[in-house]
């Protein structure tokens, strides 16, 4: 017997446009793209037999959304939203459980909330405690250093030395100039693996001390390039020994704008006196607790993060000449580290920040 006969399908223009932009389209799921496709065929007056075997699908296939889109059209087409279970945790409970994170300490005397202490304090998951802090940007377990300056010549002195990088002086070097005190030569207790396929590369976490070093370095903010000199102890006699090897690397044309920290070598009455006789040398003192304005800081970072973090060395003679090595390698394709903000950027940010700070009520 034959089956019953198929229903007529007939398209506006603007049907027939979205179903061809359906198949064309690229994010299109492949189900909506056969849809389409069978949609089309059927209103070229082609029984359902044909369009199953045309395109490989079977004949119910055909029949189901034919007969769809008869009834709703284009809309009959896209897959319907599923209802999903019911939502079991409130917004009452979310904003609880987050002024809760924000506000209180741990009952069990935690110095902060793990995702087991807060689900059982609120009543729910791990999972759902994990999710909310997610959503919400929240990580009890970290915590960052700070220290506003309370310099109170704070904001003369950052827009001193965020000029003076941004708008360097014409005929003139800009050296961001400072110490890394106390580089232990560190020896492994026991030789350092070599990494292996799918095996990171291993050491011993103790060591044995051989002595420390200090590494006076100034770096060149337009080139990238540093010169740098160790010493075993970073006085102000040390200081001015480096301020010495400046004057001699540097062409006598040049003025000198250093940027330094407020270290008290650096004020010492024979480095003033050094400087009175030596007029090309301009200072400009970045604020007390504000090392982050010294661009010197970021490649000392480098140094640590390229070098020194995983070295081992069995003297502080063999520490010094493998950093003179580095610094030689640095120094024959140096790459300037770039200040972006201005002045007015930092001390908005810092005033934002404090205003903030201040409506939490902490």
């Amino acid at each position: 017997m034959p089956g019953p006969k198929p229903l007529p399908l007939e398209l506006s223009d603007h049907e027939r446009r979205v179903l061809r932009g359906w198949m064309r389209k690229q994010t299109a799921s492949q189900a909506l793209v056969l849809r389409s496709r069978i949609v089309l065929a059927c209103a070229e007056g082609r029984p359902n037999a044909q369009v199953a075997d045309d395109l490989g699908v079977s004949r119910e296939t055909v029949r189901k959304w034919r007969s769809r889109f008869a009834a709703d059209r284009l809309e009959g087409l896209v897959d319907r939203p599923r209802s999903g279970a019911p939502r079991k945790i409130t917004d009452e409970q979310v904003e609880a459980l987050v002024a809760r994170t924000l506000g209180q300490a741990p009952p069990t005397g935690d110095s902060h909330w793990s995702t087991r202490s807060m689900a059982e304090a609120v009543g729910m998951s791990q999972s759902a405690v994990s999710r909310i802090w997610r959503a919400f940007g929240l990580k009890p377990h970290i915590v960052e250093t700070w220290k506003l300056s309370t310099d109170p010549q704070f904001v003369t002195k950052v827009r001193d030395v965020v000029g003076i990088y941004l708008s360097p002086p014409q005929n003139a070097l800009v050296l961001a100039v400072d110490e890394k005190s106390q580089i232990q030569a560190l020896d492994r207790t026991q030789p350092v693996l070599p990494m292996a396929p799918a095996t990171p590369a291993k050491m011993t976490h103790d060591y044995v001390r051989h002595g420390t070093t200090s590494l006076f370095a100034a770096l060149d903010i337009a080139s990238g390039s540093v010169i740098a000199q160790h010493y075993r102890r970073h006085r102000h006699q040390e200081f001015l020994r480096f301020l010495k090897t400046i004057d001699a690397a540097v062409p006598k044309d040049l003025d000198l704008h250093l940027v330094l920290d407020n270290y008290a070598t650096h004020k010492t009455e024979p480095v003033k006196k050094w400087l009175l006789r030596h007029p090309r040398f301009h200072l400009h003192f970045t604020p007390t607790s504000a090392s982050w304005l010294n661009l010197v800081e970021r490649w000392f970072a480098e140094l640590t993060c390229r070098k020194l973090r995983r070295s081992a060395h069995h003297s502080v003679v063999e520490l010094e000449r493998d950093i003179r090595g580095w610094i030689n390698e640095w120094n024959k394709n140096p790459k300037p580290l770039v200040w972006t903000k201005t002045a007015d950027d930092i001390l908005g940010t810092l005033a934002a920040y404090c205003t903030r700070i201040n409506d939490s009520g902490h």
